[in-house]
């Protein structure tokens, strides 16, 4: 049996009180094993040791999987088949296509469990934070309101949210990324909401354009989605696009990392045989089959009728029968504009913008008339 001559009591004096004893009496301490030099790379990337902090990953057995997901409840729909709850999902369109128009409405319609005719809704009412980097307090007021200052009545669940110009935390963390999602994490909490609507995306100045601001990003909402059990809806913009062809996943202005990293994603495009009818179409979904792809696009138009500025939905159709006719004669006169701009010195990229064409088809139209230009 071990018997030790130390008194009941007696308690072991931290390291740090040994070696300041130790210094005192002259005692050198003893040496500790060679460390190897650290290199440049490591001076400049010292290890962070944080204590409590959580793993990359959550590892369980595919069964144990399973198992937890079947607890899970059903996924209920927010915007019928396009956005679903628990989704990051990705609302594009170009610009003065109505994203605002029909965002501010789906937010409308989650708030007071009323579905957008004729989509479905089955999800309950829950809080709505808008987050608001494109209109004004004015242009907001007159979109909801008659010229009689009769305004639409908005749910309380309902709140809207813009940039305030005195804020001053920023300086409190490492960099704007830490602040935003900071900043959206405390918004959620006093509005009390279920369901996050951005717009847009090129606001969040995470360098959307780029795959590595790109991924900062998704990752980012992702993790915010996660922590308060939310559904995002995120709209975005798209570059010029050709008029002729449908709209696909790369018609999303930014890195395909947008694309790739959300849960859902659908499109509004603009008819181009029936001036002023847009329609909706699903881009990309997880969740649930298509419904509303090149087949089966959802019609509609913008209308104000009293105080409400609204997409009115109606009727179903082929995405072909919206899209610009690509035939000889429209291809002759196309050829025609390009060698008359051609010839009076603009630039081939300067054409392309003003006809809304790439400018490689520009480069080939040129070459292929030489002769035109002499």
């Amino acid at each position: 049996m071990y018997y030790s001559n130390k008194p009941d009591h007696y308690v072991e004096r931290p390291a740090v009180i040994e070696e300041i004893r130790d210094t005192i009496r002259g005692i050198k301490p003893i040496a500790k094993p060679h460390q190897p030099k650290p290199t440049a790379w490591q001076l400049k990337h010292p290890k962070k040791d944080i204590n409590g902090s959580e793993p990359e990953f959550i590892i369980k057995r595919a069964g144990k999987w399973l198992r937890d997901g079947a607890k899970l409840p059903e996924p209920q729909m927010l915007f019928d088949h396009f956005w679903l709850e628990g989704e990051l999902c990705i609302l594009f369109a170009d610009t003065n296509s109505g994203k605002s128009v029909l965002a501010v409405q789906i937010g409308d319609s989650i708030s007071k469990g009323e579905p957008i005719a004729p989509m479905q809704m089955t999800a309950a009412p829950c809080g709505v934070l808008y987050i608001d980097y494109e209109l004004s307090d004015k242009q907001f007021q007159q979109r909801y309101s008659t010229k009689n200052n009769h305004n639409y009545k908005f749910s309380n669940k309902f709140c809207r949210a813009v940039t305030n110009p005195q804020a001053n935390k920023m300086y409190k963390f490492s960099n704007y990324q830490e602040y935003l999602e900071n900043e959206i994490e405390n918004s959620l909490l006093i509005a009390k909401a279920k369901v996050l609507i951005i717009d847009n995306i090129t606001c969040l100045n995470y360098g959307a354009h780029h795959a590595t601001g790109a991924l900062t990003l998704m990752r980012g909402l992702q993790a915010i989605k996660a922590k308060y059990n939310i559904s995002i809806l995120v709209l975005a913009h798209t570059p010029k696009r050709d008029p002729v062809k449908p709209i696909t996943k790369n018609d999303l202005q930014g890195s395909k990392m947008l694309i790739n990293f959300c849960d859902s994603a659908f499109a509004i495009g603009e008819s181009q045989t029936q001036p002023g009818t847009r329609y909706l179409k699903q881009i990309k979904q997880r969740s649930t089959k298509q419904h509303y792809g090149p087949e089966n696009i959802c019609l509609g138009k913008i209308d104000k009728s009293g105080n409400f500025l609204r997409f009115k939905l109606d009727g179903y159709d082929l995405e072909t029968a919206h899209l610009q006719r690509k035939n000889e004669q429209y291809q002759k006169a196309i050829e025609a504009q390009v060698m008359e701009l051609s010839r009076q010195g603009m630039s081939i990229r300067k054409i392309a913008t003003a006809l809304n064409l790439s400018a490689s088809k520009v480069s080939r139209m040129i070459k292929r008339y030489p002769n035109f230009l002499i």
